[in-house]
């Protein structure tokens, strides 16, 4: 099968490491002086230094190039440059008519869409297409380590199709047909990741955190719930996997957010420190909006929002969390 990723950050370029040696796969970059580096030094030098390249993998910034012939498109550009990606694909007729995946986590900022709901205003609903999600950090899939993740999709025909084809050894891929969930879990687990950071930077310790994993875990059911995803889902690989591995992983770009946040860094500070996207701090908006919105009761979430805000030091936003008044679980 001929892939064409589009988008080579971190989790781009580790998938198509994942996926060259049983793929023909093509990586392109937006930026042409990028491209040219990683396919002079055969690594990602910026984002995977130290992970050579496939021989199979090639890379380019020519867009036409990378997608020509290709059998499944594979879109691992950030959730803001989702929108502008689907736009330009849907005006070439025959890259319209090509299967493909996304891999980006989170709400679109302003319309607070989950990604398949961006690529139904673009696309409609008739689209071959789907989604991956799950505990993945993109050094640890480039280095071949094991890893497990879902592929979602309506179509569960379409999902259990490529579900097969891109499976390797490595890494595992699970079929699901509930996109909702599986974009829910991946979207709020990175809010809740900036929480769990801010007590570890606090030192509050394993018991604080597994209070707010643990109840966190609630707060994306509820959420999900009330979307119409499937409770279940969040028990699986794209719920609790991911919620665990962002919430206590020191690869974790939302808990750095919290751990800087804790040592009072700006935002401002910790975006030029990461140097990558965190998804949290867009999506934690956004959830929050759309969670009142649908009257759902999400405390950390808010918090998370407050703190981000400046509207509050992250120890008083602990401290009020524990204050709530007692509930049944």
């Amino acid at each position: 099968m001929r892939v064409a990723v589009l988008g080579a950050g971190a989790w781009g370029t580790a998938l198509a490491m994942a996926f060259a040696p049983r793929h023909t796969v093509c990586l392109w970059a937006r930026d042409a002086a990028q491209a040219e580096h990683m396919a002079r030094q055969r690594e990602n030098t910026r984002y995977l230094p130290g992970c050579r390249f496939p021989a199979a993998l090639s890379v380019t910034a020519d867009f036409a190039a990378a997608c020509a012939a290709a059998d499944l498109l594979l879109l691992a550009t950030p959730l803001a440059g989702l929108r502008p990606l689907l736009e330009r694909i849907k005006t070439q007729p025959r890259l319209a008519a090509t299967p493909f995946l996304w891999a980006c986590k989170g709400l679109e900022a302003g319309s607070g869409l989950l990604p398949h709901q961006v690529v139904a205003e673009v696309f409609g609903a008739a689209a071959s297409c789907g989604v991956l999600s799950g505990p993945s950090f993109a050094l640890e899939v480039a280095r071949g380590l094991p890893a497990a993740i879902t592929l979602a999709a309506a179509d569960m025909d379409f999902a259990v199709r490529f579900t097969q084809a891109l499976h390797g050894s490595h890494l595992r891929i699970y079929a699901n047909d509930d996109l909702t969930g599986v974009e829910v879990g991946g979207a709020v687990k990175n809010v809740l990741a900036i929480a769990t950071g801010i007590s570890d930077g606090l030192g509050l310790g394993n018991n604080a955190r597994a209070a707010l994993v643990t109840r966190g875990l609630v707060e994306i059911m509820r959420f999900g719930v009330a979307l119409d995803a499937r409770r279940e889902t969040f028990t699986g690989l794209a719920g609790l996997g991911d919620l665990v591995l962002t919430c206590t992983g020191d690869l974790s770009r939302n808990r750095r957010v919290g751990l800087l946040l804790a040592a009072g860094h700006a935002l401002d500070e910790i975006a030029a420190e990461l140097g990558h996207v965190a998804e949290g701090v867009p999506a934690a908006h956004e959830v929050a909006r759309r969670a009142q919105a649908l009257g759902i009761e999400m405390p950390i979430t808010e918090a998370v929002v407050a703190v981000l805000a400046g509207r509050i030091a992250p120890r008083e936003a602990v401290m009020q969390l524990m204050a709530r008044e007692p509930k049944n679980e």
